[in-house]
């Protein structure tokens, strides 16, 4: 019938979206291309003007001007890609506030490979992520001023194998840019299938090192 034809191809549009296989649409690429075509305008016109005004010289300016700008927004275009593929910097990390962090990791969830969807608990966020080997994660994020610097653990920071997950197949990611405590730590280990990232693993993370190779269980 022709109704479940459309509902299936929703459908399967909907999980090519989710897995990132879905092409971009006429509505995502017509404000690039039309940002590209006022930018080509503007900078034509902006040459002409230099030439009128000031000659040979003129010219010159704006070629230079127009290159410098090229140079910057290239080098901007590649580091918003970069971070869009799930790589984030030391420096970039340490400005990003609440839901910047967010985004980031989940992006840098879906670059090893986890699928991933956003559920807040109570207004505070909280992501769900499952792989193709039917993995679970709960990863939920505590503000770097919440976390005490007094009595943070010496040694590793604590992303560290603490125990399998438990009955419900979860296990439970707590993201920080801050520090743990070793009351932190020794709760964690306590629970089963809880796992602790600190700055200093969030940022080997952010590096593109995988949660596997930080501790997280294979299986």
């Amino acid at each position: 019938m022709p109704g479940s034809r459309r509902s299936r191809r929703q459908r399967a549009v909907a999980e090519l979206r989710a897995q990132g296989r879905y092409g971009p649409e006429l509505r995502d690429v017509a404000l690039p291309f039309a940002a590209l075509a006022l930018a080509v305008v503007g900078s034509v016109s902006l040459l002409l003007w230099l030439y009128r005004t000031l000659g040979v010289g003129g010219l010159v300016l704006g070629v230079a001007l127009l290159a410098a700008v090229a140079v910057v927004g290239r080098l901007w275009h590649r580091a918003s890609v970069r971070r869009r593929g799930g790589i984030y910097t030391p420096a970039e990390l340490s400005v990003l506030g609440e839901h910047a962090l967010v985004v980031a990791v989940e992006r840098m969830l879906r670059r090893d490979g986890w699928h991933v969807i956003s559920m807040p608990d109570e207004g505070r966020p909280r992501l769900y992520a499952r792989d193709r080997g039917g993995r679970q994660l709960d990863v939920a994020f505590r503000p770097a001023d919440e976390a005490p610097t007094g009595n943070a653990p010496a040694g590793p920071a604590p992303l560290r194998e603490v125990g399998r997950p438990g009955v419900d197949q979860l296990t439970r990611v707590v993201v920080s840019r801050g520090a743990y405590s070793r009351t932190d730590v020794l709760w964690a280990s306590r629970q089963g299938g809880v796992h602790l990232v600190d700055g200093r693993q969030l940022q080997r993370w952010a590096a593109g090192i995988s949660l596997e190779n930080l501790g997280l269980p294979t299986r």
